[in-house]
């Protein structure tokens, strides 16, 4: 198989134009994303996840977000509508982490019934009082064992469900005060916290195969933002642990510096394996393919064994999982 693109790519529309389609089949990206101006329906859906594994040849990964509250591209008729992640463990308590599996099974059940098979989950940054509110409530829990616990449990879900996770922000975004969208967030917190608490979130689950970097400074450990940072990325592959594939945040976020090329650059300069690229603007892409080119051999070795860990759906009634959930309540 030919050496995949280092590029998680968006298109524009709820079609693929025949530009989008000649780019996709040259540039090879290892999958796609798809966000809500690509969903109108189940048919369109479908098509379009089958044109775009069509335009590579191959049976690329398609992602989205879909964490249930404000991050969830497919609403009803599409998908069932959640309350934000934090919202549902304090509403289910004893019973939170059972719940969050059923939640996440039965979405991901969804998704592969539209053709999608990655979510951009677990959420693993720990929540604070001072977490910007663009993350908090999207967040699992304010302690370490709930967020491990919890996390757990959507991963089991995803899993059961036939869809692979990746679990963001690493090493830890819990304690941006600042939407990394608009903004990039510093954080002057001392290492001892980090390396207890944010970092040892993802320290427990070293073992998936994906996983999404932060784009936020840690001042007392590097002045880069981690997801341009080989400082960062180091803490990432030998403090915590993960060997699995590495992707960057969105690479258009202004968090970020330079131009989409530069930073896509600089992102696997600092040791990601591939860069996120998520609004569809055709030119960026060309340009920042330009610019990154096809996956390193360690990093291709990783895509292929992230790719590897990818099931079929366990064939569950959606309607009897959504009844065992109302049941714990």
């Amino acid at each position: 198989m030919t050496a995949f693109g280092a590029a998680i790519l968006g298109c524009e529309g709820l079609t693929l134009t025949k530009a989008e389609q000649g780019f996709f089949a040259g540039a090879h990206p290892f999958g796609f994303i798809l966000f809500n101006r690509n969903l109108e329906s189940a048919a369109q859906i479908r098509a379009l996840c089958a044109d775009l594994r069509s335009a590579v040849g191959w049976d690329a990964p398609i992602f989205i977000d879909q964490e249930g509250g404000r991050v969830q591209r497919l609403r009803p008729p599409l998908a069932t509508e959640w309350l934000p992640p934090l919202e549902d463990v304090a509403r289910y308590g004893a019973q939170a982490a059972r719940a969050m599996e059923l939640r996440f099974l039965i979405t991901s059940l969804e998704l592969c019934a539209l053709g999608i098979d990655g979510n951009c989950v677990p959420t693993l940054d720990i929540a604070r009082d001072e977490t910007h509110a663009v993350l908090r409530n999207r967040c699992y829990g304010e302690t370490l064992e709930s967020v491990v616990e919890m996390g757990r449990a959507v991963v089991r879900g995803c899993q059961r469900g036939g869809v692979l996770p990746v679990m963001k922000h690493m090493p830890g975004h819990g304690l941006g005060t600042l939407d990394s969208h608009l903004e990039l967030p510093r954080v002057a917190t001392d290492r001892e916290t980090l390396d207890t608490r944010d970092f040892a979130a993802f320290a427990a689950f070293a073992d998936l195969p994906l996983g999404m970097s932060a784009h936020l400074v840690f001042e007392q450990i590097d002045p880069r933002p981690a997801t341009i940072s080989p400082v960062m990325i180091e803490v990432i592959r030998k403090q915590i642990g993960f060997q699995g594939l590495l992707m960057t945040d969105d690479i258009s976020m202004q968090a970020l510096s330079g131009t989409v090329a530069e930073r896509g650059a600089a992102a696997l300069a600092a040791g990601c394996d591939l860069v996120l690229h998520c609004n569809g603007d055709l030119e960026e892409m060309r340009a920042l393919m330009g610019r990154v080119g096809r996956l390193s051999d360690p990093a291709q070795g990783r895509a292929s064994a992230a790719l590897a860990t990818r099931t079929a759906p366990e064939n569950l009634d959606i309607c009897a999982l959504r009844t065992e959930l109302d049941a714990l309540i």
